[in-house]
């Protein structure tokens, strides 16, 4: 469901952000640069109050969706965060730590060094549909490059905001680190705040907004998008495997993830081998599905009647509709779906669908199916199914995405060693691990002289030295 918030909760919560930035600026102002151990204690914080409060913010989610599997919960919330704070906390030391940089011959014996500084206050829109792994990145790498942070979470998970709000609260005072919920007043207040840096994580169009709202304070921002991320199964690939791992990414989250496969390109000739080893493996995984625990419900309604709505408009132009199960609607859930026959005209090729629904396209030859990507805005990722390594660096090098995965789907966004972020439409900037603690620290150059220098050479009144020194170093 989505919450909807009164206008004295509204105004309530706007008071509180004024209020609350306000307070952190100060916090932030009286500590600008907290030490190692000061970040790694936080670190620690935030991973004790996610285990101690972790089946009641699994069950929060859940009563948000309607239905969530725990385990889908467990596994793609709980575990991500968790890794990503225990990675951050081993390696701050080294990140922390200045890196010398060369110096050209003609400063020499100066020095230059790059120092890692926090920014100050920084705020966190969150989306629904991972509501605590893209709060607790976000956060993680906030903390650990030694910000304070706001973070503002999905009007569509409000219980969920609640929880979170409770738990964090019994692990860092608010001048540290804070939760708002409310809604779009709420959230367009909040991106209009002079934030030192601003991530939020969300669609293009909301995106597009935030940046506006961002640049009358010239916020910098870091936006996490999405579009339509394209996935291509060569025809030496053996169908079965890649209808499984496809599956996998289309059927998490029952599809509403950023980097979920978004539509496939199959063999000409393939369709059906992959529509059966597709059909067998929902049988095998989802059992009744309707019922079935391990299968997410669709978060609310307006959702739910929106990928309806897709399937709809496709058959009414020609297309082929293939469900994979049998789900009552009135359940709240949609089944995996596959759709044939698809035209840039139907709506679901034309938006991000962000649900279990699969388009399939059929194509003769790789170099098609480049140019039709690349004819399209730049997704968040691409995934390629083919164990020749010389078509696979001809698909990285032929392509642009915000990441690839090579013959799995969305596993690259949880390897902490790897930056996550867009490009173009699907987004700007990077964040997880060291990418995280460069984004929201400003990476400061310092110069220093030494003691004894030649710059004089350099310096009025020019004359014959220095068209002579100019001889040199034009050179």
């Amino acid at each position: 469901m989505q919450a909807v918030f009164q206008p004295h909760e509204t105004q309530a919560e706007t008071a509180r952000l004024v209020d609350l930035y306000a307070r952190q600026r100060a916090a932030f102002n009286a500590q600008p640069f907290p030490g190692v151990v000061s970040r790694l204690r936080r670190l620690a914080s935030l991973r004790e109050v996610l285990l101690k409060h972790r089946s009641n913010l699994n069950a929060a989610i859940s009563a948000d969706f309607g239905h969530r599997s725990s385990h889908e919960t467990e596994l793609l919330e709980f575990f991500p965060s968790l890794a990503g704070i225990k990675h951050a906390s081993a390696k701050l030391d080294k990140w922390m730590k200045p890196k010398r940089r060369g110096v050209s011959i003609w400063f020499m014996p100066a020095s230059n060094r790059v120092v890692p500084q926090p920014l100050g206050v920084v705020g966190i829109i969150v989306p629904w549909n991972y509501p605590l792994f893209l709060a607790i990145g976000p956060l993680t790498a906030a903390i650990a490059a030694g910000n304070r942070a706001i973070l503002k979470i999905s009007e569509y998970t409000p219980r969920f905001g609640e929880a979170l709000r409770l738990a964090l609260r019994e692990a860092f005072d608010e001048d540290e680190v804070a939760v708002l919920n409310g809604g779009v007043e709420v959230a367009q207040a909040f991106a209009a705040c002079a934030w030192d840096h601003l991530l939020f994580t969300g669609s293009t169009g909301v995106g597009k907004q935030v940046m506006r709202a961002a640049a009358d304070n010239l916020t910098p921002v870091t936006l996490e998008l999405g579009g339509k991320s394209p996935t291509i199964v060569h025809a030496d690939f053996p169908i079965d495997t890649a209808a499984e791992r496809i599956l996998h990414g289309k059927c998490l989250n029952a599809g509403q993830t950023c980097v979920a496969p978004d539509y496939v390109f199959l063999p000409e000739g393939k369709q059906e081998a992959f529509t059966e080893a597709a059909r067998a493996i929902v049988a095998k995984w989802y059992p009744d599905a309707g019922k079935n625990p391990d299968y997410t419900a669709v978060v609310n309604g307006r959702h739910l009647a929106r990928l309806q709505g897709y399937l709809r408009d496709a058959e009414a132009k020609g297309a082929k509709v293939v469900p994979l199960a049998d789900i009552d609607p009135a359940t709240g859930k949609l089944a995996p779906t596959l759709v044939f026959g698809v035209t840039d005209e139907m709506s679901l090729m034309q938006d991000e669908i962000f649900g279990p629904i699969l388009p399939v396209l059929g194509y003769q030859r790789l170099d098609e199916v480049i140019g039709y990507i690349n004819a399209r805005p730049r997704p968040l990722a691409l995934y390629y199914f083919d164990y020749d390594n010389s078509r696979i660096s001809h698909m990285l090098g032929a392509t642009i995405s915000g990441g690839v995965g090579i013959n799995e789907t969305m596993m690259h966004v949880g390897q902490d060693d790897l930056p996550f972020g867009g490009v173009g439409p699907s987004g700007m900037g990077h964040y997880h691990g060291h990418e995280g603690f460069e984004t929201f620290s400003k990476m400061k150059p310092v110069f220093a002289q030494s003691r004894i220098n030649g710059l004089w050479l350099m310096r009025p009144p020019y004359g014959p030295r220095v068209e002579k020194l100019l001889k040199f170093m034009l050179r």
